[in-house]
């Protein structure tokens, strides 16, 4: 059974423009997409749901006794996880800051040696898509590799419902999604094969060289 994350890049709750919390059905319908699947199960995360209005303060700068719940909890979900959505829309052609400000509360050895997918949305004409650009390295600091299809909505009002359901051309839109959908699937099982065979914490964090690599001068 492989579990998703569907991170939602959003913390506005007001209007204009409207409406207000529009990352909601992309997330709805990615989740919706991935669930349909057999042995496939994926959750929405909101950072509405967590309490990050505090002086910022990583779950790992805390001790094991004294982190908050919403943080714990969510840090066990990430490193259970077999894989990421990352609904995010944009901002000054760049990733959400209410995403970065989320993912920033957790270390990168819960989400590494896993994949991701990078999904944008826009009420104008580039549904986010220069966002991307940021996400890609950022998600691969993480460690949560992005795949290499994007899902990129433009009037994503229009698009979905409130629901996450998609108001006209279904087939075409689930075919659109799907692509990136597959290949976060794909990627996933494949690292859960692999680790099947190799344990990737054990690998050695040490860069082994040879003398004379290690004596060789610098270029």
């Amino acid at each position: 059974m492989a579990h998703f994350l569907v991170f939602l890049g959003s913390t506005r709750t007001t209007t204009p423009p409207s409406p207000a919390r529009l990352g909601e059905r992309v997330a709805r319908a990615c989740t919706t997409l991935l669930n349909v699947h057999e042995n496939v199960t994926a959750e929405i995360i909101d950072p509405l749901d967590l309490a990050l209005n505090d002086p910022f303060k990583p779950h790992f700068a805390y001790s094991s006794t004294n982190a908050p719940e919403d943080l714990s909890v969510l840090a066990g979900k990430i490193a259970e996880a077999d894989g990421y959505v990352m609904v995010s829309p944009e901002y000054n052609h760049s990733m959400s800051p209410a995403l970065s400000h989320l993912l920033n509360h957790f270390g990168s050895s819960l989400f590494a040696f896993k994949p991701s997918a990078i999904v944008t949305y826009s009420m104008g004409q580039w549904g986010g898509a220069r966002a991307s650009v940021s996400m890609r390295t950022f998600l691969s600091e993480l460690g949560c590799l992005p795949v290499s299809a994007m899902v990129h909505v433009p009037r994503a009002q229009n698009a979905l419902d409130e629901a996450g359901h998609f108001q006209q051309d279904a087939p075409r839109w689930e075919s659109y999604f799907g692509r990136t959908l597959d290949q976060l699937r794909w990627w996933a099982d494949a690292a859960n094969a692999q680790k099947a065979i190799q344990d990737p914490q054990a690998l050695s964090p040490a860069f082994k060289t040879t003398p004379s690599q290690r004596n060789a001068p610098e270029l």
